[in-house]
């Protein structure tokens, strides 16, 4: 009689949750594949690889819309490209918690500016802003020209005109701009090309887009109990061990040298070079300096946002300008008014500034292969969404690719148009929300001025010693945290007469 009692008590209870859970579901009026008790969409993600994430996202995209809704579990995740409703949420001051799944880069990045919210994410902007003030990025310029010039130099010897992988080239030059410009200390990433960094940043985001995928690894629980925890606490041990022996010398430094040389308005540094660790290290909040572990995450964060990022776009830009050897052109005779014949002169800021159809080139770029293709927010409340009321706790995830390729958006959208860029265009477009490779509203990318610099003083100096002259298979796009090419960029190129 014991062992019925709770029996039935155990299927009243299952049924009851079934109830509420169906009532839940039913209640969100946004279509999405069928979701069954306690496993929502769960089903979906069995077998499911990180290299099969793309192809994922735009599948469901194209059978279910502009905004469409998975249930993992019991948690909702809604997936949107839609314009209007991506301005509602970027836009808002209140909705900027990240989502869910960013918290798996905790370990990692800590509370650093793209993870924290609230109070205590203004005070972090409020402090990192001035390190990209123009006298600051104009310091960096030299920085730029010194490190491509190696880049090209690095290339020589495969400038034959058949085709190379040029990704892990472009991946080093990045890491020894974003470590002199941001830490004040060069590393010879370029020169020295064993870089346990650039292994560990590329095994880490596998392992963090295999919990994405494997949704019982998104428990912290489950997690812990797997041999990848392992593996994931050693790999980023690696990654802090770096930035932390790098902050020590240069706080070592700022003590035996005294004060850095700043002064000018605003405390901007003029005398001598401003690296973003100095900001920190300066840095204040009510009266109180960082601590250790504060430098660290904001570090980590730009390290990672600042060499990733870029090397997605210098790779992925150069492989279109091979493609396209009408465009290229045009760009090469751009480069040679503005910056002159000679491929060993340094650029200035203002040659930078310049190169105004290098930077539609780069801008076109960036829509066909945004290097964060998506990013998420979880609302701490109830939102109306298009019309649609979603209960507090979900996430809001903004597939940027898939909006930068839609027809509604932009006319033929998968071919490469620098000129959808050019002033009289841009004016057609029909919202700012539909093009945000950088995001937008107040959690846009706060280095976005420092990285077309970048971007502008690398591509410009390829383009100056190289004719590109052939371009690889396309490559398969996957996500790892962000867009990379699943086997590298393939591009062949010779010297420039």
């Amino acid at each position: 009689m014991f062992w019925f009692v709770v029996a039935v008590t155990l299927i009243l209870l299952v049924s009851d949750f079934c109830l509420k859970d169906i009532a839940k579901k039913k209640a969100v009026k946004v279509a999405g594949p069928a979701s069954v008790p306690f496993l929502g969409c769960a089903y979906l993600y069995w077998n499911l690889k990180p290299e099969d994430v793309m192809d994922f996202i735009f599948s469901l995209s194209r059978k279910y819309g502009k905004m469409f809704r998975v249930w993992v579990g019991t948690r909702l995740a809604l997936f949107c490209t839609n314009t209007p409703d991506t301005e509602t949420v970027l836009s808002s001051q209140k909705l900027i918690r990240k989502s869910e799944l960013y918290k798996f880069l905790v370990p990692w990045l800590g509370n650093g500016l793209l993870l924290s919210t609230d109070q205590k994410w203004f005070n972090k902007r409020k402090i990192i802003t001035p390190a990209f003030h123009f006298k600051i990025l104009e310091q960096f310029i030299e920085v730029f020209d010194r490190q491509s010039r190696i880049l090209v130099e690095n290339l020589k010897p495969e400038a034959t005109g058949k085709l190379v992988n040029v990704y892990p080239y472009v991946t080093l030059c990045a890491l020894d701009v974003i470590c002199e410009t941001a830490m004040g200390t060069p590393i010879n990433a370029q020169t020295d090309t064993e870089s346990k960094y650039v292994r560990a940043v590329t095994e880490l985001s596998y392992l963090l887009t295999t919990r994405f995928v494997k949704v019982w690894q998104r428990s912290d629980f489950l997690f812990n109990l797997s041999p990848e925890k392992k593996r994931q606490d050693k790999v980023i041990k690696v990654l802090h061990d770096f930035t932390t022996s790098i902050i020590r010398k240069r706080r070592k430094e700022l003590v035996d040298h005294g004060d850095s040389g700043i002064e000018g308005d605003d405390n901007i540094g003029t005398k001598k070079k401003m690296a973003f660790l100095d900001v920190l290290l300066q840095a204040t909040v009510d009266g109180q300096p960082l601590s250790d572990k504060e430098i660290q995450e904001e570090v980590d964060t730009f390290m990672f946002e600042g060499h990733d990022t870029t090397t997605i776009a210098i790779a992925f830009t150069l492989l279109l300008l091979a493609r396209h050897p009408e465009v290229q052109e045009k760009v090469y005779k751009e480069v040679i008014e503005i910056i002159g014949s000679d491929s060993n002169s340094p650029v200035t800021y203002r040659n930078l500034q310049e190169l105004k159809y290098l930077e539609m080139v780069i801008k076109e770029s960036l829509r066909l292969y945004p290097p964060v293709p998506i990013i998420g927010r979880k609302f701490t409340e109830k939102t109306t969404i298009g019309g649609n009321v979603i209960p507090e706790d979900s996430n809001f995830n903004l597939g940027i690719i898939v909006m930068h390729r839609d027809p509604t958006l932009f006319a033929d959208p998968e071919k490469f148009d620098p000129e959808r860029f050019s002033p009289e265009r841009t004016m057609e477009q029909s919202s700012p929300y539909g093009y945000i490779p950088f995001s937008a509203g107040p959690r846009n990318c706060i280095g976005q001025k420092f990285a077309m610099l970048e971007l502008k003083s690398t591509l410009s100096k390829v383009i100056r010693h190289y004719r590109l002259t052939e371009a690889g298979p396309e490559p398969k796009i996957i996500i790892q945290l962000t867009l990379k090419p699943q086997n590298g960029l393939q591009i062949a190129f010779v010297p420039r007469a």
